[in-house]
């Protein structure tokens, strides 16, 4: 059985939120410790004996309840789906705080997959046990740690590499994704059109570039999709329909979010060993073509088995530094 070792400095984080409240430190040590989970499942099977894992879910999902579930069975532990559509937390007639205030009486962990982000962070305010965000309107830091174990099994390296988003950059992956590689010495460069409705929060870009400039590193937001592909070693893309967009709208993003779609022509644009990335679901004939996403340099589903294996070690290091 493998035990809960003191190795990381203060502070210690207690919940995952946002990838911009843990440190560089932590967060390479819940990629190493992803990698060796990965690497000797057997060495991990009881970890997570007579432990317990709440899953409340308010957007539906299937890689998230998929990997935590089964990493949580693997680890040797338990773990509840809590659907909020059919619950009293769902039908506003439990609060977020009375519920995970009796949650924290029965449960070891809680993770949460909402619409609102303010939520999650009540949540983490009135919980006794680590919150982990699976996926909220402004960030989803679990599918951007696997992003990055990913990269370093196909890069051997994070430092100095450079991603390229393309596609609608007002979301929670390239919010999350600006974070994390500007963290870990990653340069990138969004590709998206023009306006409020496109472009990433600025307050967020402002706060990678800052980071990423300190480790000679850059961030670029532009609406030529050529130049944010231009040498890069990662192609990312998100679907250009996330749920939380009204199906009256699709016609008009399309259009606008066209050009930005990867085909050959714009993979090639990338370093000749570029990988490209999407975190799924996908939707062939529109973010990418099937000839992109379906050839050998696509590495998405090696992004979807790493939520399991970082998923695991974010539960592991959560409950070590509760214990600190």
């Amino acid at each position: 059985m493998v035990g809960f070792p003191m190795t990381t400095t203060l502070p210690y984080p207690q919940h995952l939120l946002t990838l911009s409240d843990w440190p560089r430190a932590p967060t390479e040590e819940v990629l190493a410790l992803a990698a060796e989970i990965k690497r000797r499942p057997e060495a991990f099977a009881d970890v997570m004996t007579r432990r317990t894992l709440l899953m409340v879910f308010e957007k539906p999902s299937l890689r998230t309840r998929l990997s935590f579930e089964t990493g949580m069975t693997r680890l040797g532990g338990h773990a509840i789906y809590y659907d909020t559509r059919t619950s009293p937390l769902g039908s506003g007639k439990e609060s977020i705080s009375d519920t995970v205030k009796v949650a924290s009486r029965y449960v070891d962990l809680i993770m949460a997959r909402l619409y609102e982000h303010a939520d999650l962070e009540e949540m983490a305010a009135f919980a006794d046990v680590p919150v982990i965000n699976a996926l909220t309107n402004f960030s989803h830091p679990c599918q951007i740690l696997a992003d990055l174990l990913t990269i370093q099994e196909k890069k051997g390296r994070l430092d100095g590499l450079k991603l390229a988003f393309v596609g609608d950059g007002l979301n929670n992956i390239t919010h999350s994704l600006l974070t994390g590689c500007s963290r870990l010495g990653l340069s990138m460069a969004v590709g998206c059109p023009d306006g409020e409705g496109f472009r990433p929060d600025p307050s967020v870009v402002a706060e990678a570039r800052g980071e990423a400039e300190g480790l000679g590193q850059s961030v670029v937001v532009t609406a030529d999709p050529a130049e944010a592909v231009a040498d890069a070693d990662i192609v990312y893309v998100d679907s250009w329909m996330s749920y939380h967009i009204p199906a009256e709208e699709r016609e008009a993003r399309v259009a606008a979010l066209r050009p930005y779609q990867v085909d050959a022509a714009l993979m090639a644009r990338a370093r000749s060993d570029a990988i490209f990335m999407n975190c799924l679901p996908a939707m062939r004939g529109f973010e990418q073509t099937a000839e992109v996403i379906d050839g050998p340099q696509s590495v998405v589903f090696d992004q979807a088995e790493n939520r399991m294996h970082v998923q695991n070690a974010i539960m592991v290091k959560l409950l070590e530094w509760r214990r600190a």
